[in-house]
């Protein structure tokens, strides 16, 4: 389930450039997993549900993959990993099981 806020990037798209992603004004989540990830998955509810409180956060979502040179860039190594950016700089990660309250934490302080 997407809203408004969400920027999906599916394989068959070009995704953004780490250049491009470096220079958004804001406030913004990367999501970098894949559509058959069962983490991913099971993910959905909790990040969904934190987004939610926060609809000011730009949420981009990544499909990722070998080869995909944006979360190579990142070293995204495990699914799903959410990158917090602040005007294009990372300052925080949550990685394979998003807990909810470590979630909201996270979006707290990227909207400080």
């Amino acid at each position: 389930m997407t809203d408004s806020r969400t920027i999906v990037i599916k394989m068959e798209n070009l995704e953004p450039t780490r250049e491009e992603v470096n220079t958004l004004p804001g406030a913004t989540m990367l999501e970098f997993g894949a559509s058959w990830c069962g983490y991913c998955q099971a993910a959905q509810p909790t990040i969904v549900s934190g987004l939610a409180q926060f609809p000011h956060v730009r949420h981009i979502k990544i499909e990722d993959g070998k080869g995909r040179r944006l979360g190579r860039s990142f070293h995204v190594k495990l699914w799903p990993t959410l990158v917090f950016m602040k005007d294009g700089v990372e300052f925080k990660r949550l990685v394979r099981d998003i807990d909810a309250s470590e979630l909201r934490l996270a979006l707290q302080e990227l909207s400080a």
